[in-house]
């Protein structure tokens, strides 16, 4: 198989989920699936192998990429993209149509069931990123009490909207890896980590290093290689994670230029369906594989058999040993 950035980082595959969210789909299911896109052909230059795909369970994980909600920068700069470079965009707010379409997605994954499956969510720790976790895989409306503290507080991002509780919900954390494109462009900057706690005091920001903005820059951009390989690292570290199931809230450009480094060795429509961009609070669930063991899980559903233990020798084995007894007395 072939992979991008096979000499530096582990291998990592990708695989297209989002037919597969009905309670009660299990894994196994999905990978017998993909193995019916057999043979192996060359279109535009491009080869892929077909055919059947086997991995131990224990060594993937479900993830449930999902971009925010528009945004307020989203608004002009889909009209005209220099509209990015405005500081007016600072860190941007989901609008009025954006909180819309959080509130769809979340009714999406209550109605389908994955919300009771997803272990836990990981989001970018920009404004409009983490107003979508919250609004999306949040509790319901918060009612004040001492012992519990509020996902987002009321009118967060000039919203309007209610407080969210932190209560019946996955936990939510933040990760500086999942961040959008970053420099040159205002939207894609975030505020202090200590103004985030007092907008978001249940949201965990332990990971984030530095109180201020130390990764964007205003005069230089990342490039979209660089972004693709922060966007693997990220995979990877969710490999490290002990939960099976992960929601990932972040950004058009991180998502589109990561999962683009998947899907040459696929179907041109599988490929398409991996690679495509996403729109707003479009959810894209994958599977991921970890072949090279970053991961330390181990399987909980694999028996060793033999319990208790007695002399059981498969026939094919006994021929085996058949074979290789005759092969001694040749040799003799």
């Amino acid at each position: 198989m072939h992979h991008l950035f096979e000499s530096n980082l582990p291998r990592v595959d990708y695989f297209p989920f989002s037919k597969y969210t009905t309670p009660g789909f299990r894994l196994a299911e999905f990978l017998l699936e993909t193995a019916s896109l057999s043979s192996q052909v060359r279109v535009s230059n491009m080869d892929y192998t077909g055919g059947p795909t086997l991995f131990p369970l224990h060594r993937c994980k479900t993830i449930h990429l999902v971009r925010h909600g528009q945004g307020i920068h989203n608004v002009e700069g889909d009209k005209n993209y220099k509209a990015y470079l405005s500081p007016e965009y600072f860190d941007a707010y989901l609008t009025t149509l954006g909180w819309q379409q959080v509130d769809n997605l979340r009714k999406h994954v209550h109605a389908s069931g994955l919300f009771k499956r997803i272990e836990l969510v990981v989001t970018s720790p920009l404004l409009r990123t983490m107003q979508t976790a919250a609004g999306v895989f949040g509790g319901g409306g918060y009612k004040d009490r001492m012992d519990i503290l509020p996902l987002m507080v009321a009118n967060t991002g000039y919203s309007d909207r209610s407080a969210i509780s932190s209560l019946d919900c996955p936990p939510i954390i933040a990760h500086e890896l999942c961040r959008e494109h970053l420099g040159v462009h205002p939207c894609d900057s975030r505020r202090s980590i200590s103004e985030y706690q007092c907008l978001f005091p249940a949201i965990d920001l332990s990971l984030i290093e530095s109180d201020e903005d130390t990764l964007w820059k205003a005069n230089v951009r990342e490039t979209k290689e660089e972004v693709m390989a922060r966007g693997i690292k990220f995979l990877n570290w969710l490999l490290t994670r002990k939960e099976k199931e992960i929601a990932v809230v972040s950004h058009n450009g991180l998502l589109f230029h990561t999962v683009n480094a998947f899907g040459t060795d696929c179907h041109p429509f599988v490929k398409k369906e991996i690679c495509k961009r996403f729109a707003n609070c479009e959810l894209r669930s994958m599977v991921i594989v970890d072949r090279s063991m970053i991961g330390s899980d181990s399987s909980i559903t694999k028996y060793p058999g033999k319990i208790p233990s007695a002399a059981n020798l498969p026939s094919e084995a006994a021929d085996e040993k058949i074979l290789e007894n005759d092969d001694n007395l040749n040799d003799k």
